[in-house]
């Protein structure tokens, strides 16, 4: 039986244990998979009211605001939740890489095996 969370037209995102949901970017022209990042409820409050990618860094425990650093800011053009309400998709226009590493994308590598071979700006 599917609740109102599944099918409903209320907003209701289904946080975890730690109150994080899972983020996911795409490039809003190209398609480009991005970056996965998480949300807490006031980060994804700011992205909606600012309609720029906020997180919650598990790592620094901390809000983020996506280039808030290296000005490479992720602005939202459209912003999906999936039917559980535990992942959004955000659709954005990038102001530069998405990655810390300076790549275009986070997944610029491919898994052969046991190691990595990167990918050529082509296979992006």
């Amino acid at each position: 039986m599917h609740g109102d969370r599944d099918r409903g037209n209320i907003l209701n995102p289904a946080w975890d244990e730690k109150g994080l949901i899972n983020a996911v970017l795409s490039d809003a022209k190209t398609g480009l998979l991005l970056m996965v990042a998480h949300m807490n409820k006031e980060s994804f409050e700011l992205s909606i009211a600012t309609k720029e990618a906020h997180f919650w860094s598990r790592s620094r425990k901390k809000l983020w605001r996506k280039g808030e650093e290296s000005g490479h800011v992720m602005k939202i053009q459209e912003m999906r939740i999936d039917c559980d309400q535990d992942t959004v998709w955000l659709k954005v226009n990038p102001m530069g890489p998405a990655c810390h590493t300076g790549a275009q994308s986070c997944f610029y590598r491919l898994v052969e095996g046991d190691h990595l071979v990167p990918v050529s700006k082509d296979q992006l």
